[in-house]
């Protein structure tokens, strides 16, 4: 019975229903998009530098997590210094710059033959490796997103570059230029933001990580698996915070729609509670009526938001090729939790209102 009366009510107000629906849909969307977007790009940026294929990663004195924002103030000639350490196979010395050329492009410049022997060297799908100091190499999302193939022109940092090749994505960056005319380009002559080293042996990590910790004291000896871990939001300064305030709002969305919504169904239905009421129905049997339509409309709401979420992800990926959206899971059994509870908790107070109404004053209001 209680069922029925449910699922008539709900469909009582088929546009005020569908403004509900909706609304819920958007609070649980804006949830999976803005934690997608952020746990996406760190996981993203995460798997590009484990694809360098480094066992460790050294960096000058309180350096950033965030590679862009590095600097460049470690010599060049370091890499020397730790290439002659035990167990030390391959060091590649990289400046890494951040270009807003149309968009936030992280730029590395290497020296081919050392990233190469680090990175077993990239997997060309167009052109060349780099040859001259104007080369430059993208990989095969940034070709997509800039409409870019071999023998193309790039502008980037005040600079035309000749796009020398298209590779596979997935070493660390997404444009690659030589160190030298980078250091140039940037005025870090013979500067490193950082240096990649391989091991000879994997097992050896810490002990290599060791020895070049007493060479160079005070810079961050950073294992890559180490350095991965900490690519999350919560070691991200602020980004936490952020996400935090996105869902609060978004939740704050949901309970205000949802409020309104039972407030207003409240006034309209006085008479109808006032009927119930008088026909033996409890204040128990009122509340369960409203939050049971509460629920129901909170439950096509969250499937909206699912729908919407992929396809907004979807949408984003086609005209951002370089994006990542990452909607897990977990997040999504959160998302569902946040909008049930922001739902029930605006439906609360107008279900406790209907259930103290007087039968007879109910009866009685036009």
């Amino acid at each position: 019975m209680i069922g029925e009366l449910v699922w008539r009510n709900t469909l009582h107000r088929p546009l005020r229903t569908l403004v509900s629906i909706v609304a819920v849909g958007v609070e649980v969307s804006l949830i999976l998009l803005i934690v997608g977007l952020t746990h996406g790009m760190l996981r993203e940026v995460a798997k590009r530098i484990e694809g360098v294929g480094a066992d460790i990663m050294v960096q000058p004195p309180s350096a950033s997590m965030f590679l862009a924002f590095s600097g460049a103030p470690m010599p060049v000639s370091i890499g020397a210094r730790i290439a002659d350490l035990p167990h030390v196979k391959a060091v590649a010395p990289v400046l890494v710059q951040l270009s807003s050329s149309g968009g936030l492009d992280v730029v590395y410049g290497i020296d081919p033959s050392s990233f190469d022997a680090v990175s077993n060297g990239f997997v060309y799908l167009q052109g060349h490796r780099l040859e001259s100091p104007d080369d430059v190499l993208v990989d095969d999302w940034y070709a997509r997103a800039r409409n870019l193939k071999a023998g193309d022109t790039l502008h980037l940092l005040g600079h035309n570059f000749h796009v020398a090749g298209v590779v596979e994505h997935g070493k660390g960056a997404r444009v690659f230029v030589q160190l030298k005319t980078l250091a140039q380009l940037t005025g870090s002559p013979d500067k490193a933001a950082l240096f990649y080293v391989k091991c000879d042996v994997p097992g050896q990590t810490a002990l290599v990580s060791k020895e070049i910790g007493q060479l160079l004291p005070r810079y961050q000896i950073r294992p890559i698996r180490e350095f991965l871990s900490l690519m999350t939001a919560t070691n991200v300064p602020g980004l936490n915070t952020f996400v935090r305030s996105m869902i609060a709002l978004a939740a704050a969305i949901g309970f205000l729609v949802i409020f309104l919504s039972m407030y207003t169904t409240i006034i309209e239905r006085t008479r109808d509670i006032g009927i119930l009421k008088s026909l033996g129905a409890s204040k128990a049997y009122i509340v369960r009526a409203l939050l049971g339509e509460t629920a129901l409309v909170c439950a096509a709401g969250i499937v909206t938001g699912i729908l919407m979420s992929y396809g907004a992800s979807l949408l984003m990926r086609e005209l951002f090729p370089t994006l990542t959206i990452l909607i897990t899971p977990g997040w999504i059994l959160r998302a569902m939790g946040l909008a049930i509870g922001a739902g029930l908790a605006g439906a609360t107070y107008p279900a406790w209102l209907a259930s103290r109404k007087d039968p007879v004053e109910a009866l009685a209001y036009e």
